[in-house]
């Protein structure tokens, strides 16, 4: 693929130095490749996004939302094809892939609706002092970089790109290099909307690419979204420009089970909290607190339901969990295997990398992890799950938040007095009770913590790309 790179309006060519090799992880092997940006070209983008700002925030919110809309039917009618390479590049099964296409659309609709409800960019203030009026305005914060990640590629783009476009900002989209194709079709439905040249850009590329992006003094924000080591490289390069960022980062999440709770339901949650993407999730519940009267009872069963997933091949019918997306990230988490047999840990389900085609794992359980192993406080990126059994609520309390992260969380209690009480007490930015990780998005993302700095989705998310003026008027 030669033209994997969207800027000003026009394909062109990466004249990077790296070539990128875009894998299937089902088999392990490359099948499609393309040359990264340069540096160059980087900012090109960035200029051909400034130039095209001056209009793009003078377009009326429901000209906006008329494109945000489209966004959404075009996903939409490309349908298949961009299930199938979710399956493909990601590994998902079909299962998820579906459900990450309609989050993407379903970003898109709800940004269209609330840009065509924004109210009037002016708004009268109230003041206390005589003499005087004020108005405020909500303006575009400007130009903006949105680096994503290779775990929900199409969605976390979605997140930050539908907001930033009914903001009135015009973008540089920089994908991850593990999934660099499925982005491109927001080029293709820009190219086919008559979306304004430079208001969306889109550069491939590794951590050059991604460096010259998050560095580019004609940036007015970031927004990244990925781990915590690139996000202190890019929060550093924001520092230096005094600029404004959002980052999502990790977690090392927990999910909290009482023992009034049913097991057989409580195993669901967990199953779900810890291998829906093979665990390749920033907010996956890989912390299981278990109360003590129902272990005994729970822990067999969910070594059960681990044990009796189906992991395969996502192209084939029947699939429960795919293999894990990158060979780096296989090697990593194999890595924590050898960690755990070191450490001694006590292995309930699965803890190895499988001797099979491609880079597939198995779900894994450890119980009775200490809190001083590595598994326990490490953000492993995986479908690898520790457990440790508690006492009263305020153990679990103490427990779940005793980490550096602070994303998300999930209480299973029938009591829901209790279960809400947990829920406010706990330092994160989205807890589930008694449910599966259900993200909406009229509700935010993010995290407390080293999780993050923002949110994402709902009016929040929208906020994240506006800036707000007022302008003040003396009367005499």
């Amino acid at each position: 693929m030669n033209t994997s790179h969207y800027i000003g309006g026009r394909w062109v060519e990466g004249q990077g130095s790296d070539c990128i090799n875009v894998n299937e992880p089902a088999l392990g092997l490359p099948f499609a490749e393309l040359m990264a940006a340069s540096v160059a070209q980087v900012d090109q983008a960035v200029n051909a996004a400034r130039q095209a700002l001056t209009t793009w925030k003078r377009v009326s919110s429901q000209a906006r939302a008329a494109y945000l809309r489209g966004f959404a039917e075009q996903l939409g009618q490309r349908r298949e094809e961009l299930i199938a390479l979710q399956m493909r590049n990601n590994g998902k099964p079909r299962h998820e892939a579906e459900i990450d296409l309609d989050d993407a659309i379903a970003t898109f609709a709800y940004y269209a609706d609330l840009t065509e409800q924004l109210p009037s960019k002016n708004r009268e203030v109230p003041l206390a002092a005589p003499g005087f009026t004020a108005r405020t305005r909500l303006e575009p914060v400007g130009v903006v970089g949105l680096i994503v990640p290779w775990n929900f590629p199409l969605v976390t783009s979605a997140w930050k790109l539908a907001p930033a476009l009914a903001a009135g900002c015009t973008v540089v989209l920089k994908p991850s290099e593990v999934t660099p194709l499925i982005e491109l079709a927001y080029g293709q439905i820009a190219d086919s909307l008559g979306l304004p040249a430079g208001v969306l850009n889109i550069v491939n590329g590794k951590a050059e690419t991604g460096a010259a992006l998050s560095s580019h003094n004609g940036l007015d924000k970031l927004s990244f979204t990925g781990s915590n080591s690139v996000g202190s490289l890019v929060m550093r390069s924001a520092s230096a420009q005094c600029r404004p960022v959002t980052l999502e980062l990790g977690g090392k999440s927990a999910i909290v089970v009482f023992d009034d709770c049913d097991p057989d339901q409580a195993v669901q949650w967990i199953v779900a909290g810890i291998t829906w993407n093979a665990g390749q999730m920033c907010s996956a519940t890989s912390r299981l607190l278990v109360q003590e009267g129902i272990a005994d009872t729970l822990l067999p069963r969910l070594q059960a339901a681990l044990q009796k997933l189906r992991v395969g091949n996502p192209l084939a019918e029947d699939v429960d969990m795919g293999p894990l997306t990158s060979q780096a990230q296989w090697l990593k988490v194999a890595s924590y295997f050898a960690t755990a047999r070191e450490e001694g840990l006590h292995c309930l389900a699965g803890g190895q990398a499988l001797d099979r085609e491609g880079w597939f794992v198995s779900p894994t359980l450890y119980t009775d992890v200490p809190k001083d192993s590595r598994l326990w406080s490490e953000e492993i990126f995986g479908p690898v799950l520790c457990a440790r059994r508690f006492a009263t609520e305020e153990q679990a309390i103490a427990e779940a938040n005793d980490s550096r992260f602070g994303l998300v969380a999930t209480v299973c209690c029938a009591d829901l007095a209790r279960a809400e009480r947990v829920a406010d007490a706990l330092e994160v930015g989205h807890v589930w009770i008694n449910s599966i990780q259900a993200v909406f998005v009229e509700t935010s993302w993010g995290g407390t913590k080293g999780s993050g700095i923002g949110r994402e989705l709902g009016p929040w998310g929208l906020s994240a790309y506006q800036s707000v003026k007022h302008v003040t008027r003396c009367l005499g």
